[in-house]
């Protein structure tokens, strides 16, 4: 691939790709449900073995 071409190509589609990726992550990390889970995950720190 040139790089013209990749230029142009990452110019119209890479800023859709990142915003999609963007808004799957956020919509992954904030989904219904999940408190208890990142609640566990934030209290390994400060658990004893």
């Amino acid at each position: 691939m040139e790089y013209e071409t990749f230029r142009i190509f990452s110019d119209s589609w890479g800023l859709v790709y990142m915003v999609a990726v963007f808004v799957g992550v956020a919509l992954f990390i904030f989904r219904p449900g999940t408190k208890k889970h990142h609640e566990e995950a934030a209290n390994i720190p400060l658990k004893r073995d």
